[in-house]
């Protein structure tokens, strides 16, 4: 009788199993799903107008006011200097590649492609924007500070206190510069190539801001201090040169003109010109909303700066507005190598500089923004930046062409990019990522071989019956009854240490040499629920990692 129950069990879930079967095989009229936009308004799209502590009135929309600060310092320069405006030693040295923050390389990326060629995992979230120095090694900032080789292979990593989410800068040396957030104290770190520590200054609050290094090696930062914040100026050796003290947090990074003149804003609505050598103020310009993000400067001297009362500005050297446009707000702006501004929030915008126009406007998709991934551009004219997806609470890196096309994108974040591209020599370009809840990714694109894998099998949307693939499925599932061969296609064999596969996250298979195949023939948790997940991931020497994952309904009564 015990024997008879187990059979009639195992009978009707045979049954279960062939209708399944059946509904998947057997055609049928499937509704096209309309697109919901219910989750989208639980997020406020506009919420980088009025970030949360700001009160509303700080925007206003008086005209904007240039203001020459006496000060009791004579504001005059001392012994001015001539800077070069060309890029340091690197084919990225900095923040928005330059000193005065064009974004501009000087490079081509016309063999840089969609294909990812490495991404190597990181603790904790990538804020931070990746830098380059003359021999091609990588810095970017996370929890740790880090140093990669080309191939994705970590140099070595320091441990900071607290987070970085600012862009190193390397001077001629190659001493690398960095600050850190919410430590207790905050700190700029000066660092050797080989990682060893120079000296690191005590900043107390925390350094949201980018470095910017002057021809005499003197390092320019924005700190915050409370409700305030200071601009700073340090000597090589890690001793104050001077300070000067706003009445807002400073977020924004500072730029350099080709006359000597420091730009920085503030989030007292200010824009800032400082004296190079003394730091006393030239100027400060009005702009009805905090200055979070980077000024950049043109050719001709043009100081392009976005502010939260959501315009972006053309300011003449001389502090009058030339004129403003209106682009929501958003990243730093950057210079095309024909002039024109990029910039933007929900869309990329790109600006006449002549009169502020706007030539064209990209819309990266719904529910996208562009933040924190402030547009770079090749020599070629292509323009890299990186999104938010509210929906999917994801991110991408977008190609985009000069006339406003899309050239390509590639989802690469289960969170955000909020990190600004950086080109090599070679047209790789890099990028960081930050995943929920924790971690995050620093991204190659471009020439070279790759560091991946690939599930050959089991291939999307077919029907496997005891390790033979039999059909497509009709609603383009992948079903497994009985068992599979899994099987990954492996670059750069060489390279690789070990790969493992997983179920639901759990490894229960790794391997060091070919092949690279699993055979999967056991049922994993009750029979119901049947879906899972397949996870292979191939675990690079020097830290490169890369996974790819299959959602599979899987039947087995073992």
């Amino acid at each position: 009788m015990k024997g008879g129950k187990s059979l009639n069990r195992k009978g009707l879930a045979v049954g279960i199993i062939l209708l399944f079967i059946v509904s998947i095989v057997a055609p049928m009229t499937i509704g096209n799903p309309t697109r919901s936009m219910e989750k989208y308004n639980k997020y406020n799209l506009d919420a980088h107008r009025f970030p949360e502590g700001c009160p509303e009135k700080s925007f206003s929309n008086e005209p904007c006011k240039t203001t020459v600060i006496q000060n009791s310092v004579k504001e005059e320069p001392v012994n001015p200097v001539t800077l070069s405006n060309e890029p340091m030693d690197s084919s990225w040295s900095m923040y928005c590649h330059d000193v005065r923050h064009t974004g501009q390389s000087q490079y081509s990326t016309v063999n840089t492609t969609d294909e990812e060629k490495w991404q190597i995992s990181i603790t904790d979230w990538v804020e931070s924007s990746p830098v380059i120095d003359k021999n091609g090694i990588i810095y970017v900032g996370s929890d740790n500070f880090y140093a990669f080789y080309p191939n994705g292979t970590m140099k070595w990593n320091y441990w900071v206190e607290g987070d970085i989410w600012s862009a190193p800068a390397i001077d001629e040396n190659g001493i690398i510069y960095v600050g850190t957030i919410y430590a207790m104290p905050n700190y700029l770190y000066a660092f050797y190539p080989d990682g060893t520590l120079k000296w690191k200054y005590i900043t107390g609050d925390s350094v949201y801001s980018s470095s910017v290094i002057g021809n005499d090696g003197t390092i320019y930062f924005g700190q915050s201090s409370g409700q305030t914040g200071f601009i700073k100026a340090l000597y090589p050796n890690g001793t104050l040169r001077w300070e000067y003290h706003t009445n807002g947090v400073v977020y924004s990074s500072p730029a350099i003109g080709s006359d000597g003149t420091v730009y920085c804003g503030s989030h007292d609505e200010g824009l800032y010109a400082l004296y190079l050598n003394n730091g006393t103020v030239k100027w400060r310009f009005g702009t009805g909303g905090w200055v979070r993000t980077a000024p950049c400067i043109a050719d001709d001297g043009t100081i392009y700066c976005v502010s939260l009362s959501n315009y972006l500005f053309a300011i003449n050297p001389n502090g009058t507005m030339k004129w403003r446009t209106d682009v929501g707000a958003g990243t730093s702006p950057t210079i095309g190598q024909d002039g024109t501004v990029y910039t933007g929030y929900d869309h990329l915008y790109a600006i006449n500089p002549i009169n502020g126009s706007v030539k064209w406007a990209f819309d990266p998709g719904v529910g996208r923004s562009i933040q924190g991934a402030t547009p770079c551009h090749s020599v070629d004219g292509t323009i890299y930046f990186g999104t938010h997806i509210y929906e999917s609470d994801g991110g991408e890196i977008i190609a985009v062409n000069p006339n406003g096309t899309e050239k390509w994108r590639k989802m690469i974040a289960n969170g955000w990019v909020d990190s600004a591209p950086a080109i090599a020599e070679d047209g790789t370009v890099y990028i960081g990522s930050s995943w929920q809840p924790d971690g995050g990714y620093l991204h190659a694109f471009g020439p070279g071989e790759p560091k991946k894998i690939e599930i050959q099998q089991p291939e999307p949307g077919r029907l496997y019956l005891f390790g033979l693939g039999v059909s497509k499925t009709i609603l383009e599932n992948t079903v497994i009854i009985g068992s599979v061969n899994v099987k990954v296609r492996v670059y750069s064999e060489d390279q690789i240490e070990s790969i493992h596969f997983y179920v639901d996250g759990t490894d229960q298979y790794n391997m060091t040499k070919p092949p690279f195949e699993w055979y999967i023939n056991h049922r994993y948790g009750d029979l119901f629920p049947l879906k899972h997940t397949i996870t292979v991931t191939a675990y690079y020497k020097g830290g490169c990692k890369w996974s790819e994952s299959i959602d599979v309904l899987y039947f087995h009564l073992l």
